[in-house]
Order: structure tokens, then sequence, then C-alpha cells
């Protein structure tokens, strides 16, 4: 079984992902961090080289050779099922699990946060909270998609755990 973990950037996909692993007895895999083990590049300084759109189209085939893998939660980048067929591959390939949390705690962990984050690059403290309620927004008909949305703030394993055997 394939679980995959999509949600806005800094919504808890990979510290959940490996917590959710353990709790399972599966592998975990972080498609940035696999995107980055390819490709000898950072997923920010990709972006700024080769823009976004080269970006999505590596990170839609990387996403895909995941199909090769058994017992994996797979924690994907706030923007991969929003491109191609990702969501729709997802779905019929695996679990997915949408880690839904509000604007305003999004916005305090990504103020907060130390991770170079190309989308938001170059946008003052005034722009972030409208962009991202607004990426929400546009993202939220994707994410929607999940089979399984899961209040992130809880981050309760055992219950998302039992969701999960739930359904598989």
């Amino acid at each position: 079984m394939r679980i995959y973990l999509i949600g806005y950037m800094a919504s808890g996909k990979s510290t959940i992902s490996g917590k959710l692993a353990r709790a399972l007895g599966y592998s975990r895999v972080d498609l940035d961090e696999m995107f980055e083990e390819r490709y000898k590049i950072t997923v920010s300084d990709f972006f700024y080289k080769y823009g976004q759109q080269n970006f999505r189209q590596l990170e839609s085939q990387l996403l895909k050779e995941t199909i090769s893998l058994n017992n994996a939660v797979i924690s994907c980048g706030g923007g991969t099922p929003c491109f191609y067929d990702n969501m729709y591959w997802m779905n019929h390939n695996g679990i997915t699990v949408y880690l839904k949390l509000p604007a305003e705690t999004l916005l305090s962990r990504l103020q907060q946060s130390r991770k170079k984050r190309p989308l938001i690059a170059g946008k003052s403290t005034e722009e972030l909270p409208g962009f991202i309620k607004e990426q929400l927004r546009q993202r939220n008909i994707y994410y929607s998609q999940a089979q399984i949305i899961f209040p992130a703030l809880s981050a309760d394993i055992g219950h998302l755990k039992e969701l999960i055997l739930a359904k598989s």
C-alpha cells in the first residue's frame, strides 16, 4: 500500500510522514528529497534556474515512479496534487491524505520556518497572509479530492493510522 500525504507548505507532511511510517512499519519517502537526490540540486535552486513548469514536469515523473514502492508513506510537495493528473493518479494508486490546517497556522509556521520556499520568496510580511489564503482557495479543488481529510493540528498519528487502515 502507498499513502500519499498532501497539503500546503508547512502543513507537517514531512514530520507526519516519518511518524506515520514508523507507526505502520512502512518506509518513508519525501518527494522533494527524492528530487534533490536524483537531480543533485535543491528544489529552490531548481525553481530559480529552470522555472516552476520544468520542476512540475520532473516532479510528476518522480511521483509516477512511486508505483514501484510497497508499504510506503510518501510526503508530496505542496503543489504536487495541483498539476497534470497527479491527484487523480495518487487516488488511483494509493490512499491520499490531506493534512489540513487553517491559513493562520500555516502563516505562523512559514514565518518561523528556516526552509527556503520558492513560492513565497520575496513576499513581504504584508503580502504573505493574502497570498496563502488565495493559494489555499485555488488548491482546495485538488486537496479536497483526498480520500482522507485530516485536521493536522491534532497530529494524532494513532487516529490517522486507524483512518488509513479502514480505507485499505
